[in-house]
């Protein structure tokens, strides 16, 4: 089993910065691609962002790019997500998921084990 705990989420302004990690535990070895989503109240589950743990190669969602940026930290097998330049419509409960295999998925159901979520709000 896998264990993901989210962290970092908040309330902030727009224009704000937050950085969300992301623990992993358990049986992690063969843990590769390490994701986040988002869910907005009365919206689909979306990808964020993904990166691998070979190379750290990440994808973005279009709606992301260029604002938030994943790294990973192997040795203590936690993810981070920092976002940058928010905007109210970044407001949502995000996710961290992983998955076996080294393919980032932009399918939430592609994913084995999530986290239990970390609201972030942006006020206008």
């Amino acid at each position: 089993q896998v264990q993901l705990v989210e962290s970092g989420g908040g309330l902030v302004q727009a224009g704000a910065s937050l950085r969300l990690s992301c623990a992993a535990s358990g049986r992690t070895f063969n843990m590769d691609a390490m994701t986040w989503f988002r869910q907005a109240p009365g919206k689909e589950r979306k990808f964020v962002g993904g990166i691998t743990r070979s190379d750290s190669r990440a994808y973005y969602a279009d709606s992301v790019k260029g604002r938030f940026t994943l790294s990973r930290d192997n040795a203590k097998n936690t993810v981070y997500l920092q976002m940058n330049s928010l905007k109210p419509e970044d407001t949502a409960v995000y996710y961290c998921a992983a998955k076996i295999g080294v393919v980032v998925s932009t399918t939430s159901g592609a994913y084995d084990y999530w986290g239990q979520g970390t609201q972030v709000t942006v006020s206008s």
